[in-house]
């Protein structure tokens, strides 16, 4: 009854204290003493639970236990049955700080639209930092041979102790209030879990958040991570990055500054090459548009169109005239008089052609019968009977006898000579021979 009692009413707990008497049993059970100053408690580990541990428990360990406290009823003593065992210190801190990280990103103090901008670079700057430590020398250092024209001033604050948190939110809200300071850099060099502790304050996080002063963090080394990294509007992994993050290089901004003064000299000279040149054409533009240039480039117009009236009036009596003379000389070609002598003339030549042709035609027959005549009396049997020659026909029919052959004894011949014709009849004896 005692032990359902204490097991009911407890529930589950957890216990801190150091290990002392530590037994493992051949089962694998664990069997031990948690104690501080003033308490001990007896206590086991079973050996399902052990197994799931990352370590072994040892004499000295300084430890958390989540267990139930129950009563060992032979000897009437009670004691802790631990489920869980965890290495006090970093353990617990790690747990805590999982907590607060999620209760603040909740209430959205790590939103990004909420940190503020810092200026760049910041003309003074409070530097929130152990006044002995390293990150002092660090953080001067890189920010005079970064940014000489900085002012700098060293807010000393603790940076780990039960005391530090309130001391570390009292001075950032005196920089903040006292509105001298265009931002605020909160650093300390590298150390433990418990030896960050102080900037994983939950006041200290509310503090960083209300600020109005921007505020960039660089706690411990690149690795760390703080609350008040997560709250600040801006976060460097090193105090020395942080001073590289506030300002600019002066060597950097010097070259910047030369370009800057190269291109500011180019654009003035173009300027004044521009401007030098809008004026001559303007100064131009005054003396084209002067009263008396006005006045000599109308003269000089005037002139210029009378010459052109001059020539062109010129031109066109010479064009006048040279028509009136085609004109006239096409009026004169087509005179009636004209045209009666042309006619004249060349009735007088046609009438010339006509007689000419006239007597060549009566002459050309004449000739040419002339020659046909001869030509036939050439070709004529009259002229062979001239010369004692005679032509036989046939005195019936007329047809010429050239052969013996075409002659009958009945046949009457007619014979053609010179001066007449002669009937014969041929002798029977001869003919056909």
């Amino acid at each position: 009854m005692a032990r359902n009692l204490l097991e009911g009413a407890l529930g589950l707990i957890w216990v801190e204290g150091e290990l002392s008497n530590v037994t493992r049993a051949s089962s694998g059970h664990y069997y031990f003493t948690l104690k501080d100053p003033r308490a001990q408690v007896r206590a086991a580990l079973f050996r399902a639970n052990a197994l799931r541990m990352g370590f072994a428990p040892e004499n000295g360990q300084h430890i958390l236990a989540r267990g139930r406290i129950s009563l060992y009823e032979p000897r009437g003593d009670y004691q802790l049955i631990a489920e869980h065992l965890e290495l006090a210190g970093e353990g617990a801190l790690q747990r805590e700080f999982e907590r607060l990280r999620q209760q603040l990103q909740q209430e959205g103090l790590f939103d990004p639209a909420r940190k503020r901008t810092l200026p760049y670079p910041p003309h003074r700057l409070a530097v929130l930092t152990s006044p002995v430590g390293a990150a002092i020398h660090d953080v001067v250092s890189v920010l005079r041979r970064r940014f000489p024209l900085l002012e700098i001033d060293l807010l000393p604050i603790p940076v780990q102790g039960h005391d530090a948190p309130p001391r570390i939110v009292d001075a950032l809200r005196r920089a903040d209030a006292c509105g001298r300071y265009d931002a605020l850099l909160l650093t300390r060099g590298g150390g433990s879990l418990e030896d960050l502790w102080a900037f994983n304050d939950e006041t200290l996080a509310r503090t960083i958040a209300d600020l109005q002063t921007p505020l960039i963090c660089a706690v411990g080394h690149e690795s760390d991570h703080s609350i008040a990294d997560w709250v600040a509007d801006l976060r460097a992994p090193t105090p020395s990055a942080a001073a590289e993050l506030l300002v600019p290089d002066q060597g950097e901004l010097a070259q910047r500054l030369q370009h800057i003064s190269s291109r500011l000299q180019r654009s003035l000279t173009n300027r004044l090459n521009t401007w030098a040149q809008t004026l001559d054409q303007r100064v131009t533009h005054l003396r084209l548009h002067a009263p008396a240039q006005r006045l000599q480039r109308g003269s000089e117009r005037l002139q210029h169109v009378h010459a052109r009236l001059r020539l062109t009036t010129n031109a066109r009596i010479r064009d006048g005239a040279a028509q009136a003379q085609w004109l006239g000389a096409r009026l004169a070609g087509a005179s009636p008089v004209h045209l009666l002598h042309r006619t004249s003339a060349r009735l007088q030549t046609l009438g010339q052609r006509l007689r000419h042709q006239g007597t060549g035609l009566s002459l050309a027959p004449h000739a040419r019968l002339n020659q046909l005549a001869r030509t036939l009396a050439a070709l004529s049997p009259l002229a062979a009977l001239q010369r004692g020659y005679a032509i036989a026909r046939d005195a019936g029919t007329g047809q010429l006898l050239t052969s013996v052959t075409a002659v009958e004894p009945a046949t009457r011949i007619r014979l053609q000579l010179k001066d007449g014709d002669v009937l014969l009849r041929p002798d029977q004896e001869s003919s056909g021979t």
